[in-house]
């Protein structure tokens, strides 16, 4: 029987095209697959193996220089996990005995069946993806000494030991156009591989998929035959070229020419006839399981299904919406260690779902302060976990979204998906759906059984911090109903002097504004009040409505001028996003800005209160009482021109009594009691000044009894 030099026959030729095919390549294969656990990095693995190929002949492979640059820096840190062996030396290995098999004769399925021997401890994905990193060693070589040996004396002589051409190869361009395309394909039906495997199918197909499943996984294992089969190939072309002799004549067969296949869950079929060349091509056109549709259903209805339904744990929700390649999916940001989804159980687990590009930097800094820096945390003992999923705004992430990525998962104190870019169309679909993401940052939390508990606590995150564990709708409504409008709930945490002052119920004043002659007018009437003996706190908070760049000036103009009681510009954003948190969150809620609520009527004051430059405002009262005075513009100079009225009843009637006292006009007749009463329940140690609603002068104090026995 005639055989050639590559190991190809007419008759293996014949049985390889009979419908018995897959039933003579799986068996064999099957019987070879040993996997004990080790993972590679695939998707990192071959994008670097892209990124080979694209500097060993740019005009042949890809078009894009900055996606060459990406994928560079994106494979520096391929790793196997579970492996004793390091993935370079495993490539060694497999790229000696490939050039070993292109110098001999012999059975190309034999040789083909060596690597599956070789590989036998891998994955399905890992075993196609290492043979071609092992090959691409050897192209990559062969191209750096061609491109280098006229102009590097150590090129030169690498070359002349290897025997490699001397002449010019211009004229090869052809056959080595017809070589790239070929890779090119291969790397699109990998990439397709890679794809598949990633997918739950074993966690989401019912039984009546079983025989449609099991044919597809049959279809992977050929394409993985052909794939290899093809990269032997494609070595022994490469290795013709050190025959000097043979180099003018040297012909390259492009019927080899797979059709590229789109990324998704298509798996192709070999197609073969005796006139192509060694029969790898893996046809579009032959593509027989299209599982995606119903596979999508199916993981659509069970995540449904499993995120309102009671669980064991979160490890099953968990493991299905972020189905990876690899046991090590999450990373922690701080330390950059990898992380297993087990790392998880029996934690409320909180999605941080987001763009990629950065966040608001006031944003990211109060959820650090407020969820790892709040001192609730370590009572909590790491009861909860951030995780952030990065979701890219088009099918397919851009450098800069990778770029933005990486800068962030480096930076921030939480859990992230490792690698975000490889989270599959349906989860990413599901994600967008379930969730209701569009592009503000949502906090999805998944209680310890991976039931959704709230859809969105950003606005709890941000307002409470920790204190809101487990972050549900109904911890939420439980601390709005304990929450009054007082500077406390408006102040919490924001500066740990301010909250010196909450603290101790001292008499405090906000003011707001991007008026600067404004502001130089309150606050210089506000020192002649205070060096008359007023003790008064002052905390400047700008205004929502101006630019950053405005409330800088205002706030280095203050400083310039030493007027005292601003705080910092980053502060004053956490004041002001807090605020706008506090009113999503009443809204969310059901809450009516009807004016039945007071907090969200004060809120929504507040927040309306700033029409840009015109005028400021002003919060007057103490730490944790409700009696809160604000005063807007005019208004609150005029308030203070009148201190000689109000400031001799503050010490009986406090700040904001003496000041309504005196605001509002009195009864013409004032010497003459009003006998107006007002009853209030006992509250022992009560001491506050009560001001008659018709006089407003200070109401002198009772004890009531009464009787309510009915018998």
């Amino acid at each position: 029987m005639a055989m050639d030099s590559f190991g190809s026959t007419a008759n293996y030729a014949s049985n390889l095209s009979s419908p018995g095919e897959e039933d003579f390549l799986t068996r064999p294969i099957l019987l070879s697959h040993d996997p004990d656990g080790r993972r590679l990095d695939t998707e990192l693995l071959l994008q670097a193996v892209e990124n080979i190929l694209y500097n060993a002949a740019p005009s042949q492979v890809s078009n894009e220089h900055d996606e060459a640059i990406a994928k560079s820096e994106i494979g520096n840190n391929i790793d196997v996990v579970a492996s004793e062996e390091p993935l370079g030396q495993t490539i060694y290995k497999l790229s000696r005995v490939i050039l070993y098999n292109c110098s001999v004769v012999g059975d190309t399925h034999s040789k083909t069946m060596m690597l599956f021997e070789m590989l036998g401890s891998h994955r399905w994905d890992a075993k196609a993806v290492l043979v071609l990193a092992a090959f691409v060693s050897i192209y990559g070589e062969f191209w750096l000494v061609m491109q280098l040996c006229t102009s590097n004396p150590l090129a030169a002589s690498v070359a002349l030991l290897k025997q490699l051409p001397a002449c010019d190869l211009s004229f090869l361009k052809p056959r080595f156009k017809a070589l790239s395309t070929l890779l090119k394909a291969i790397i699109d039906v990998i990439r397709c591989i890679i794809n598949f495997e990633g997918l739950p199918v074993d966690e989401v197909i019912v039984e009546v998929e079983d025989e449609a499943i099991g044919i597809a996984k049959s279809q992977i294992r050929v394409a993985i035959y052909w794939v290899i089969r093809s990269v032997l190939r494609c070595s022994f072309c490469v290795k013709e070229l050190t025959a000097m002799e043979n180099v003018q004549g040297f012909e390259f067969n492009s019927h080899c020419n797979m059709g590229a296949l789109k990324l998704g869950l298509q798996v192709g079929r070999h197609n073969q006839s005796p006139g192509q060349a060694d029969g790898c091509l893996l046809s579009a056109d032959s593509f027989l399981f299209h599982p995606k549709k119903t596979t999508e259903t199916k993981m659509h209805d069970k995540l449904f299904y499993l995120f309102n339904e009671p669980n064991i744990d979160n490890q099953e929700v968990l493991g299905l919406l972020f189905s990876f390649k690899d046991n090590l999916p999450l990373k922690h940001c701080a330390s950059q260690s990898k992380l297993g989804l087990s790392d998880l159980r029996n934690k409320i687990v909180i999605l941080l779902i987001s763009k990629p590009e950065l966040f608001p930097l006031e944003m990211l800094l109060l959820l650090v302060q407020n969820m790892f820096d709040h001192p609730e945390r370590t009572r909590l003992e790491g009861g909860y976990e951030i995780l952030w999923v990065p979701i890219s705004s088009s099918d397919s992430w851009t450098y800069a979204e990778k770029e933005s990525f990486e800068f962030l998962s480096n930076s921030l104190s939480w859990l992230s998906i490792r690698r975000p870019w490889l989270l599959s169309s349906m989860e990413v679909k599901f994600i967008k759906f379930a969730f209701g993401f569009e592009d503000e940052p949502l906090m999805v939390v998944l209680d310890t059984q991976g039931m959704i508990t709230n859809l969105n606590a950003i606005d709890m995150a941000l307002i409470w911090g920790a204190e809101g564990y487990p972050f549900s709708v109904s911890r939420e409504n439980e601390l709005w109903e304990s929450e009054a409008w007082n500077l406390q709930l408006l102040l919490d945490r924001i500066d740990p002097l301010v909250a010196k002052w909450v603290e101790e119920n001292r008499e405090i004043c906000i003011y707001g504004g991007g008026n600067l002659d404004w502001i130089r007018e309150f606050t210089a009437k506000m020192k002649g009040i205070i060096s008359a003996g007023l003790k008064l706190d002052r905390v400047y908070v700008g205004n929502k409505n101006s630019s950053d760049e405005r409330i800088k000036d205002v706030l280095a103009t203050m400083r310039e001028e030493k007027q005292a009681g601003s705080l910092t510009f980053t502060k004053i954003k956490f004041f002001w996003l807090r605020l706008e948190s506090m009113r999503r969150s009443k809204l969310r809620l059901g809450y009516t800005d009807d004016g039945k609520d007071r907090v969200l009527e004060q809120l929504s004051r507040l927040l309306e209160a700033d029409d840009g430059n015109e005028k400021g405002w002003v919060l007057m009262g103490r730490g944790a009482s409700k009696e809160i005075l604000m005063l807007q513009g005019r208004e609150a100079i005029e308030c203070l021109e009148l201190f000689k009225v109000w400031g001799k009843n503050v010490a009986m009637l406090g700040l904001v009594g003496a000041i309504k006292a005196a605001m509002v006009e009195p009864p013409l007749n004032t010497t003459e009691p009003c006998h107006h009463s007002y009853t209030m329940p006992y509250v022992e140690g009560l001491e506050e000044v009560v001001v008659c609603e018709k006089c407003h002068r200070p109401m002198e104090k009772f004890v009531f009894y009464e009787c309510e026995k009915t018998e």
